[in-house]
């Protein structure tokens, strides 16, 4: 009986332990989780600022803002972010390779269980493909409508 006891206190108190977990957006709100760089050209380099707010009642520490590859670079911000203040991670995006893209940053929040993931997304066209796309938006083709 003591056994079963200290068995269900422990599932009882693991379970309380789980159902606390914290997230990263207990901590910080974001104005967009999600950037869309449209159609861009090939080995021109994009970047993007994800700005945030400290929503806490403390000063938070972004402890890390890890990409999914090497393409894309992160910049977090450098020590603690004061209740209620803005910042930003800005995210970079080689544009190296032609097709299209859709890239995380998981970004980590000190003293939070949780992380979140910004994703930038897009398609990378070659120079040839880039021209023509520019010159189809700059002259959109007229539709001619039956009479």
């Amino acid at each position: 009986m003591k056994k079963l006891f200290l068995f269900a206190s422990a599932l009882v108190l693991s379970a309380s332990l789980f159902a606390q977990q914290k997230k990263a957006e207990d901590a910080v709100k974001f104005k967009d989780l999600v950037h869309d760089f449209g159609k861009i050209k090939q080995g021109s380099p994009v970047t993007y600022d994800f700005p945030f707010t400290n929503i806490s009642d403390v000063p938070v520490v972004i402890e890390s803002a890890t990409p999914s590859c090497g393409c894309t670079t992160p910049i977090k911000p450098e020590g603690a972010i004061a209740k209620g203040k803005d910042d930003k991670i800005t995210a970079g995006f080689n544009a190296a390779a032609p097709g299209p893209f859709n890239k995380s940053i998981t970004v980590k929040v000190a003293g939070i269980d949780q992380p979140l993931q910004l994703k930038i997304v897009g398609e990378v066209l070659s120079a040839d493909a880039y021209a023509k796309y520019e010159a189809e938006k700059a002259n959109p083709k007229t539709v001619k409508t039956g009479s």
